[in-house]
């Protein structure tokens, strides 16, 4: 059998569905003819394979191919990918580099080349190994300069390790174009227009999300009736920000008036908060292993009349699934804090503090304005026991500022007014999350660079949640970030008691932890400008009297506010979907 009378008939059976006979002519074309272009057969044998889900085997098929031909950069790349699925990640990364130092004499070279460093830039950020990964990006800019996705990770990287100015010219790439290049996720820690904002957003919808049929696929089941379904998408309910958060709601739903489902495709994390998270839905689909497709017809099979995205535009998202419109009311809440511009998605849950009226314009979604604050809490948050300001590495008669948000959140400004804060209050200290290795010695050296000791920086590591939970009683007050806030660690702070200070700004993202001040009953610890921000700070750290009195209300009148009436959120949350859900059931 000729070469090119082999790719024929094995692409036959392949399209045929019959894959396992593809693999064997392969296999045996392979044994017994002599040609030379073997390895480009072995290269086929082994996408077979693959797509079998025979990992050794596609391995050995392509290492096969290489042996026929050891420059055969496309067999390298994919024995990099193979090698990556089984975690064999410096073995991967090793037959990368074999690709990136080779020299491209011609455009094809050049894209497997610039394929193979992204891959390594990848690979390295997944592994948190974000030096590696900026350099690899570096070099991927170097030789394309117009390419958005290694544009968004180096920005987003830069953010990650505290290296400012974030937005630093790399090779040819402008300022303007790293701008223009900013992620709708990393756009949020970057500035607090709304318009940019929005733009990001606009971006990666029409960069990512499939163009929406013109039809939904909700009338073809026929009119709802019965009980409401309310279903939530996500592959973030095990041990994340958001599972924290929705625990509890999923419990108390009104089983009377709603049928709660969960469409998810997170990771089984085997923690006690995955299990509770799973037994507060009356049905769990898992969808991980669905095509978008396939996902949204399952949707609007179970007649779902309201389906609540709590994933956005953050990793792991599957925009494309609303874009299908499985349901006839969908709804954005929690997981991205700011307009999606996704297709399909008219609402998001909101309070008029997140959202006032001059933030409108910029959403493409209209709010569910709920009576009180538009963030659910968890009552039931499990908390470790109360260590001591010795076992946290704290000095016992310091006054201690607190920012536990993640170090992407923090930016050049708000950290150097940190650094003026402490100048202006002796022998104060700041209580930081150890991230990562580059962020800590990049937040010393501008630490230094003000003139406060690096010392005065104390880097607290990652505990489980309920230890991380009894640490905020250590510390005197807690700083926010802006224009990125605080979420769940806005509420977990006022839940321990933790007087929060917080500066909201023009954007749904920086008015945050404002509103959980406003409805905790603490609005006097909101500013509105840096300048304020920071006298307040300042102010706070020389008055402890006046902290004090901010804890003893927290401790005495907190928990009993509004913020924490978790059965009082439901009602008024299950009220307006019920409203839209009705309303479109009644035409």
């Amino acid at each position: 059998m000729e070469f090119m009378e082999l790719l024929d008939s094995a692409g036959r059976l392949t399209q045929q569905g019959l894959s396992e006979a593809s693999a064997r002519l392969y296999e045996q074309w392979i044994e017994n003819t002599p040609s030379p272009m073997r390895h480009v057969a072995c290269f086929n044998w082994g996408t077979v394979l693959d797509a079998l889900g025979r990992a050794k085997e596609a391995e050995l098929a392509y290492r096969r191919a290489l042996e026929f031909s050891p420059g055969f950069t496309h067999a390298l790349l994919n024995l990099g990918h193979q090698l990556e699925r089984q975690g064999r990640h410096e073995e991967a990364l090793a037959q990368w580099a074999l690709i990136a130092q080779q020299p491209a004499p011609n455009e094809t070279a050049l894209e497997l080349r610039i394929h193979a460093v992204n891959n390594s830039a990848r690979l390295c950020e997944q592994l948190r190994r974000f030096e590696e990964a900026e350099a690899w990006l570096k070099l991927s800019l170097s030789l394309n300069p117009v390419q958005s996705g290694p544009i968004q990770h180096y920005v987003h990287l830069r953010q990650k390790q505290c290296k400012w100015p974030v937005y630093e010219p790399v090779g040819a790439v402008t300022h303007y174009q790293l701008l223009a290049g900013t992620s709708a996720l990393a756009m949020l820690s970057a500035t607090d227009d709304p318009a940019l904002h929005m733009v990001a957003a606009q971006r990666f919808a029409l960069e990512r999300v499939p163009k929406p049929p013109l039809l939904p696929l909700h009338p073809a089941y026929g009119p709802r009736s019965g009980r409401i379904k309310i279903g939530y998408l996500s592959g973030d309910l095990h041990m994340h920000a958001v599972g924290l958060l929705t625990a509890e709601l999923y419990e108390l739903h009104d089983r009377e008036r709603f049928e709660v489902h969960a469409f998810c495709w997170s990771r089984e994390d085997g923690t006690p908060l995955r299990a509770r998270l799973r037994a507060g839905f009356d049905k769990v689909w898992s969808i991980g292993g669905l095509t978008d497709d396939l996902a949204a017809q399952l949707i609007t099979s179970q007649g779902i009349d309201v389906l609540v995205d709590l994933q956005g535009l953050t990793n792991g998202a599957r925009p494309a699934i609303l874009g299908k419109r499985p349901a006839p009311v969908q709804v954005s809440y929690l997981g991205f804090p700011g307009t999606c511009g996704i297709p399909g998605v008219d609402w998001v849950i909101a309070d008029r503090y997140v959202m006032p009226p001059e933030l409108l314009p910029y959403s493409s979604e209209r709010p569910i304005y709920l009576p009180d604050c538009y963030q659910v809490s968890d009552r039931k948050r499990v908390i470790g026991p109360t260590p001591t300001r010795a076992q946290c590495g704290l000095p016992e008669d310091a006054f201690v500022y607190c920012a536990f948000n993640n170090n992407f959140k923090f930016t050049e400004d708000v950290f150097r007014s940190w650094m003026r804060v402490l100048h202006a209050v002796p022998g104060s200290v700041l209580w930081l999350l150890a991230d990562n290795e580059w962020a800590q010695e990049n937040m010393c050296r501008a630490a230094e660079d003000a003139g406060v000791a690096r010392e005065r920086l104390i880097f607290a590591p990652r505990v489980a949640p309920p230890d991380y939970l009894a640490r905020f009683q250590m510390a005197d007050l807690f700083l926010d970030t802006f224009p990125y806030n605080g979420g769940t660690t806005a509420s977990d702070v006022l839940w321990m008691g933790l007087p929060l200070l917080t500066l909201s700004g023009r954007t749904y993202i920086s008015r945050m932890a404002g509103s959980l001040l406003t409805h905790v009953g603490l609005p006097d610890l909101i500013t509105t400008s840096l300048a304020e921000y920071e006298r307040m700070a300042i102010h706070l750290g020389r008055t402890p009297a006046r902290v004090a009195s901010y804890r003893r209300y927290l401790r005495e009148e907190g928990r009993q506010s509004v913020l924490f009436d978790t059965p009082r959120f439901v009602r008024g949350y299950e009220a307006e979907l019920e409203r839209l859900a009705l309303q479109h059931r009644r035409g």
